[in-house]
């Protein structure tokens, strides 16, 4: 785990940022990109819910805006007790945009699980069907 470490601290701190006013539901996430660069990325909530967009897109959008293209992992930051995958809308985000990458989850107990992205995301959606 100790690759993941610096990864998991950015995400960490990211979380710091979270606009999560309604739920007090914080998430921050890191995901590196393969030229090495780490963007972040925390939730931020809106009233109507709908409109509130989750920490692993907000990242991957930064990223993606940034003009980074190819990426190999996500780490995921809760305050839960038992660690937290992305939604659904995310998994198909990453996906999308990163593949089939480890997936780091982790906690501020400092519990850390790893997962493949096609492990959470089985049978995908993707430009393949397209």
């Amino acid at each position: 785990m100790v690759e993941h470490d610096s990864l998991i601290a950015a995400a960490k701190q990211a979380r710091e940022n979270a606009h999560a006013p309604y739920s007090n539901f914080r998430v921050g996430a890191a995901l590196r990109a393969t030229s090495g660069r780490v963007y972040t990325g925390c939730n931020v909530e809106n009233s109507t819910y709908g409109l509130t967009v989750c920490a692993e897109r907000v990242a991957i959008f930064k990223a993606i805006s940034e003009g980074e293209r190819g990426f190999d992992a996500i780490a995921v930051v809760t305050h839960t007790d038992v660690l937290t995958p992305p939604c659904g809308a995310c998994r198909q985000i990453i996906w999308e945009f990163c593949g089939d990458v480890p997936v780091i989850l982790a906690n501020l107990k400092g519990q850390v699980e790893v997962h493949r992205m096609s492990k959470l995301f089985p049978k995908p959606f993707d430009s393949s069907f397209l």
